[in-house]
């Protein structure tokens, strides 16, 4: 039988093959890079996809209909120029990174992925 969406992400999250995809919050979350997973993960060869798509979207509206949230990562900003413009710079390239989380997706409770049900 083929893996549901929910089996496939936890393969990819569990493997070592992706750096465009990881456990992040201490494996309660799903990290994303934006950039990378459309070239490491949708650019593949049709005999070697994962997902049966080759757009962004609809992977996250796959996330959207299991149930999971996007997350915001909160930045404290500093008050002077130069802290401030680097750490900008620093926010712009993280924020090609997705958080997505699901309380039925957690790396510690591997048990709750079959409660991890279309919507």
């Amino acid at each position: 039988l083929p893996l549901c969406f929910p089996e496939k992400l936890w393969k990819m999250l569990e493997s070592d093959q992706f750096r465009s995809i990881w456990w992040s919050e201490g494996g309660k979350c799903v990290a994303i890079n934006k950039d990378l997973f459309k070239v490491e993960v949708l650019g593949r060869e049709v005999c070697q996809r994962v997902f049966n798509t080759q757009h962004i979207k609809s992977v996250i509206r796959q996330l959207n209909l299991y149930g999971f949230t996007k997350v915001q990562q909160d930045f404290q900003r500093s008050a002077s120029l130069p802290e401030f413009l680097s750490e900008e710079a620093a926010a712009s390239a993280h924020s090609q990174i997705l958080y997505y989380y699901n309380p039925s997706f957690n790396r510690a409770h591997p048990w709750l992925l079959g409660t991890c049900k279309r919507r």
